[in-house]
């Protein structure tokens, strides 16, 4: 509430800043982009090359994990849900976080509770701190997964499409590396620990750029007086708003198909009689085609004034890989595992939109911050809900019609964002 104007101290003057130069995340002072803007690009990469690893490296490795800890089916569909159940919640706190502590300051301990998540849930023979210790692992992803698109815009702000491409590109780069390596890893130690472990050391690595950026914000903030303060920024809430929920809704439908395609595409290619070796080569075909479409739709997405191109060209592409995966998955696979990935460009264009569609550092993570939360709650039920139509139908023209309407809405939700607009106007 604004006090009365007789009892108001008159405002400090306004400080002049370089727009050439690059904020610290979280602090006052500025640096160089040369210098502060480079390691923050550098911390930004490898905190988006450790994004999916955790994730991934699971998937590959989950019978393994299964036998070696004795779980149940039932637990064993918690384990692959807990990443968008984490994903959802702990995203929702971030921008609660964000205005305590320094962004800097959070990504440390974000990739520590990483990293040590990872290096505790291979080292217990015990369902619980399994399960605990992953959710300890993912709490670490969840926060970055907010505070990347913040960051960009913080220290970006005229190069979102091409810092956006470069670490979703990162972000695609682990996820593939992790799940083709994974295996290999565990058989070479003889052990699925060595494989889930090890990307504990990856983690960490991602830790070392921050310290320093963290350091120098608090030594910013021990600095700063009582006069050069700035006031805090107003709340921006995208729950109130239609671009929220259509930011939200357009996340959780591409995330829902992203998924269900990650955990049941080997599968379809196997009923269409592939051998397990091949439907897994396709597979990764979809995320390794994904990677320079990573680097592409960002940079595609910052320079259009209109979105509708981009939206209609992502639904053309995953309509007809639908719709050819339904009528002929053996003869044309490769055509439609092409498609499925430039289809999958949806997820960095989404994620540049983000950025796109808030003027400020504070929108940008409080929009990040729903838009995620909330679609990964839809995005949860892809997976779970293409199963039990394969269960109970036995086949996959259901599954894939339930995918064609999860597109539908996919793209009525991407031509309510596509025309530029911003979420503190609303």
């Amino acid at each position: 509430m604004t006090p009365p104007p007789t009892a108001a101290p008159a405002p400090p003057a306004p400080v002049a800043v370089d727009p050439g130069a690059v904020r610290d995340p979280g602090a006052g002072r500025r640096t160089h982009p040369a210098t502060g803007g480079a390691l923050v690009l550098v911390g930004m990469l490898l905190v988006a090359l450790n994004l999916r690893a955790a994730v991934t490296s699971l998937g590959a490795l989950l019978d393994e994990v299964r036998d070696g800890l004795g779980l149940s089916g039932t637990t064993a569909g918690l384990v692959t849900t807990l990443p968008t159940i984490a994903f959802a919640a702990l995203g929702a706190l971030t921008p609660w976080l964000v205005r305590r502590v320094a962004p800097a300051r959070v990504l440390v301990v974000a990739m520590l509770a990483l990293a040590v998540g990872q290096v505790l849930r291979v080292a217990t023979d015990s369902t619980w701190v399994f399960l605990l210790t992953s959710a300890l692992a993912l709490a670490g992803i969840a926060v970055a997964n907010i505070l990347l698109p913040m960051l960009v815009k913080q220290n970006f702000p005229h190069r979102t499409g091409l810092v956006t491409g470069a670490y979703t590109m990162a972000l695609t780069v682990g996820t593939t590396v992790a799940a083709a390596s994974a295996v290999p890893i565990a058989h070479a130690f003889g052990s699925w620990r060595a494989g889930l472990g090890v990307w504990a050391a990856m983690a960490a690595v991602a830790v070392l750029p921050w310290v320093p950026l963290a350091l120098r914000t608090r030594a910013a903030a021990r600095r700063a007086t009582p006069t050069a303060a700035v006031a805090a920024p107003a709340r921006v809430r995208p729950a109130r708003t239609r671009l929220g929920w259509a930011m939200a809704v357009y996340f959780g439908a591409q995330s829902l198909s992203g998924y269900a395609i990650m955990g049941w595409l080997a599968q379809l290619f196997r009923d269409a009689g592939y051998q397990p070796e091949s439907a897994g080569l396709l597979l990764a075909g979809v995320t390794a085609l994904g990677v320079p479409i990573a680097l592409l739709m960002p940079t595609l997405a910052g320079r259009l004034t209109t979105l509708r191109p981009l939206v209609l060209g992502l639904t053309a592409a995953s309509a007809l890989a639908y719709v050819g995966l339904a009528l002929a998955p053996h003869g044309a696979a490769l055509l439609w595992v092409i498609l499925l990935a430039i289809g999958q460009g949806a997820f960095p264009m989404i994620l540049t939109t983000i950025g796109l569609r808030a003027r400020t550092a504070e929108g940008t993570v409080a929009l990040s911050a729903f838009a995620q939360s909330t679609g990964y709650v839809i995005a949860a039920l892809g997976p779970l809900l293409v199963g039990i139509l394969y269960e109970v139908t036995g086949g996959w023209t259901a599954p894939i019609g339930f995918l064609l309407v999860a597109l539908a809405v996919q793209t009525t939700a991407g031509m309510a964002i596509a025309r530029p607009r911003y979420v503190e106007d609303e």
